[in-house]
């Protein structure tokens, strides 16, 4: 099955009809699915990666996720907040062993693979190398609650764009996958920046793609929004955007305690201060007029929807003051 789109709804649209109507049932570690075996997603704008719809639209776990990524962390207490279901998944020293975050920036106890891949491709462009391995050998022959779903990261500079291919051998298709594709382009547009060349095509090859019969009714709900017109998030600022991880782990780190921060105070770019407004939003969960002085400052008006939809939801509980 290949499916191709200009934005994450699309290509769910497309993919969750033929999930409910052509694929196989197979019991998975969860429970019952529905699965396909190998599974293509083409997504002609990386940029169009977060659903308009009211259902599948979910920036504030997914942003928390990708900055779990880019921390290094694998602990439970910095993700739970944002994916509760990774609770499950955790060990009894609270780590998480499937984390990507200390293997893609600590791989073999100090390799930085983001940092390989991008100056492989400044030296050639053309290289067929630039690959990040998350799934290890070891990953299955010791035992642990879960494993990474995504096995590879491949980078493509081809005509001055850089193109992604990500290869996973397994996928929730609701749960998971708008995550990873916001995530993982996410990733894309920073590698793009840091090599001065323009986002390409993102591809999302899947060995096991499936759909558990417990969020079957979900999934049918979401069909019956209609398809939501294309709206891309705007474009990274210009450059390296690696440095701003740091900043951004510091002030989510700030949000967490409880503290009253200022995006416009750590980021100089726009770009960057909507993201922190995002996850302030999320910290200010149930608090819906500190909430409307965050937004009064965010440049991109097409995040407000998200936004509202956190205001009715319960606060979330910080480790300091609120």
């Amino acid at each position: 099955m290949e499916i191709e789109g200009d934005s994450l709804d699309a290509l769910l649209v497309e993919l969750y009809g033929k999930l409910n109507n052509g694929a196989n049932r197979n019991v998975g570690t969860r429970g019952e699915t529905l699965e396909q075996l190998g599974v293509i997603l083409r997504l002609a704008k990386p940029r169009a990666r977060l659903s308009r719809s009211e259902d599948r639209g979910k920036p504030f776990s997914a942003l928390g996720e990708f900055l779990w990524y880019l921390s290094g962390s694998n602990s439970l207490d910095f993700i739970e907040s944002y994916v509760p279901m990774y609770r499950k998944e955790a060990e009894p020293d609270g780590t998480v062993h499937g984390a990507y975050g200390p293997r893609l920036l600590n791989m073999r106890a100090g390799i930085n693979q983001f940092s390989s891949v991008i100056e492989l491709l400044r030296e050639r462009s053309g290289s067929r190398r630039a690959v990040i391995q998350i799934f290890n050998a070891e990953d299955i022959a010791t035992h642990h609650k879960e494993v990474p779903c995504t096995t590879t990261l491949q980078f493509f500079v081809r005509n001055d764009h850089l193109s992604m291919a990500v290869t996973m051998r397994s996928n929730d298709a609701y749960k998971g996958l708008p995550h990873d594709v916001f995530c993982f382009t996410m990733i894309q547009e920073m590698v793009a920046r840091a090599l001065g060349v323009c986002l390409g095509e993102y591809i999302h090859f899947v060995g096991s793609m499936h759909l558990y019969e417990s969020d079957l009714a979900k999934a049918a709900h979401y069909l019956k929004e209609g398809h939501q017109r294309v709206v891309e998030m705007p474009p990274m600022p210009l450059g390296d955007q690696f440095p701003v991880v740091p900043l951004l782990v510091e002030f989510e780190e700030k949000l967490r305690n409880g503290e009253i921060v200022d995006a416009n105070v750590t980021f100089d770019s726009d770009y960057w201060a909507d993201i922190a407004r995002l996850l302030q939003v999320f910290w200010l969960s149930g608090k819906p007029e500190r909430i409307d002085e965050v937004m009064e400052k965010i440049s991109n008006k097409h995040y407000t929807v998200f936004a509202e939809n956190r205001k009715g939801v319960p606060e979330r509980q910080t480790l300091g003051r609120v």
